[in-house]
């Protein structure tokens, strides 16, 4: 698996970092001063990039293969990739703060972890960081945006690092699906829960817990319960209810319909949302264990409950 590494330009006294995963599009981090570490997944046989938008012909691809009956995979960042992809960084004088997916995800996060012990030694007059964002998907990049707002106060290193570890349980990540044999395939849900699923298009309602993991909480039946359930899980949980101003973001896996159905009720329900509700695509790397049908809602609230 190869990791790429682009470093846009930065006036910031380090630099923030993050993973593919995040789910927003490439352009938006190289605008934020953001640079990214690649994954990458396999399928028939062939290595891929997660493209994050780079090539617009990349995610349709990807799901064409799906469609075609392709079964896609994915491995951790190895040490020896982050210590490629950190060293450039820290031998031209930066520090650096990177934030990993979440450990509920994968465990690339000990890999960065053992990578920058490795580097520490070698530039002991650097600054390294490594987070785990407990967090998944445009809900990972959510907690990477409210970093950068933060960088761009003029927060420190540090008082950036707390923040994130002050805040990343109370990054909400709710979606759901009618599509559940990835889920299945990846172990998120039972066998037998898939097939009723599939009999009697039963849509389990999932969120991530306080340690990053998938739980399915609810069952109804229908995309349009679904949606409704999304929407007054989102009012119990997000900071003022029904009031909520913080900004939220929604992705989904090959299913623009449903998800500018969910953008305009969250709208519609939340009227003093920060700004528009952005919509993007879930990238190929989650997408290779959600499937395509997948959309989910992101916000700030209370501490996300145990499973």
């Amino acid at each position: 698996m190869t990791a790429g590494f682009e470093e846009p330009e930065t006036s910031s006294a380090f630099i923030l970092s993050c993973e593919s995963t995040v789910d927003v599009p490439y352009g938006y981090c190289a605008s934020r001063d953001i640079p990214v570490i690649f994954y990458s997944y396999f399928i028939d046989g062939q290595e891929y990039i997660d493209d994050m938008g780079r090539d617009p012909e990349a995610l349709p691809g990807f799901y064409r293969k799906l469609a075609a009956g392709s079964l896609p995979s994915t491995s951790q960042l190895n040490t020896i990739q982050y210590v490629e992809y950190f060293e450039p960084m820290l031998s031209e004088g930066h520090d650096l703060l990177h934030i990993c997916l979440g450990t509920g995800m994968t465990k690339s996060y000990e890999n960065a972890c053992e990578a920058a012990q490795e580097l520490r030694e070698r530039y002991p007059e650097r600054k390294l960081l490594v987070l785990d964002s407990l967090c998944s998907s445009s809900g990972y990049g959510l907690l990477v945006d409210g970093a950068a707002d933060l960088r761009d106060r003029g927060g420190s290193l540090e008082e950036i690092a707390a923040w994130v570890e002050a805040n990343r349980k109370n990054v909400h990540h709710q979606f759901y699906c009618t599509d559940l044999k990835y889920f299945k395939r990846s172990g998120r849900v039972s066998g037998a829960t898939a097939t009723v699923g599939a009999i009697l298009g039963i849509c389990p309602i999932m969120r991530l817990n306080d340690e990053g993991r998938i739980i399915a909480y609810d069952k109804v039946r229908g995309k349009n319960a679904a949606l409704r359930t999304t929407v007054r899980t989102m009012e119990a949980h997000a900071v003022g209810g029904a009031d909520y101003a913080g900004k939220c973001w929604v992705c989904h896996s090959d299913c623009p319909e449903t998800a500018a159905l969910l953008k305009d009720a969250l709208e519609k329900h939340f009227p003093n949302i920060q700004g528009d509700v952005w919509v993007n695509d879930i990238g190929t790397i989650i997408a290779s264990h959600c499937g395509p049908g997948t959309v989910a809602v992101f916000f700030f609230g209370d501490e996300r409950a145990p499973g």
